[in-house]
């Protein structure tokens, strides 16, 4: 047991170092998007804001979905960094169990586990909100991404999906406004 808390505490400081938001407990089990549509979810949507974490951290920052194979989700994110070099991963994601489409496993690297992408709400034409987290024995990793067909998003929007994140105790006031200016995003946008 003493082994588990000082490994717990190490990784607890790794990632309060790395500006991840860390709560105590499990993660919690939100009720995610009814009738998922996979089909209508493909294509590309922009950041609007996100929780920080260590493996993201650029501008104009994207996610594309396209059909892989029947199942799989291709995913191509890209972002912008600071040094105006263009970031990107690709992976795949597929649902876990068929009766909840809206629960996928997301996974970029090869003998990496899959990490969960929980879409939360969406309109499919304009908003989608999704949250994922991270278990660590006594505390867990939220990350969530709110994000937009559009560069932009409009306020009330913005604030219904926040709110949605406040309701299973995500720390809102951590989220990043993603830049998303076209003049500054020209490059990704090529």
């Amino acid at each position: 047991m003493k082994a588990i808390q000082v490994i717990s505490l190490a990784l607890l400081s790794v990632l309060a170092a790395n500006a991840q938001v860390v709560r105590p407990g499990k993660c919690p089990q939100p009720a995610v998007q009814e009738n998922f549509d996979t089909a209508r979810y493909l294509g590309k949507w922009y950041e609007i804001q996100r929780l920080p974490h260590a493996f993201q951290y650029g501008e104009c920052s994207t996610a594309t979905y396209s059909l892989q194979s029947p199942g799989v989700v291709g995913v191509f994110n890209r972002e912008l960094l600071a040094n105006g070099t263009i970031n990107s991963i690709s992976g795949s994601a597929t649902a876990k169990d068929a009766s909840e489409p809206a629960k996928l496993l997301v996974s970029f690297f090869e003998n990496a586990p899959p990490a969960p992408y929980w879409v939360l709400s969406t309109d499919y034409d304009n908003y989608t909100l999704v949250y994922s987290c991270t278990d660590l024995e006594l505390v867990h990793v939220d990350f969530a991404w709110i994000m937009s067909r559009k560069p932009t998003l409009p306020e009330e929007t913005l604030k219904e999906l926040q709110n949605k994140l406040a309701s299973i105790k995500v720390t809102v006031d951590k989220l990043l406004t993603t830049n998303q200016d076209a003049a500054y995003c020209s490059a990704v946008s090529r």
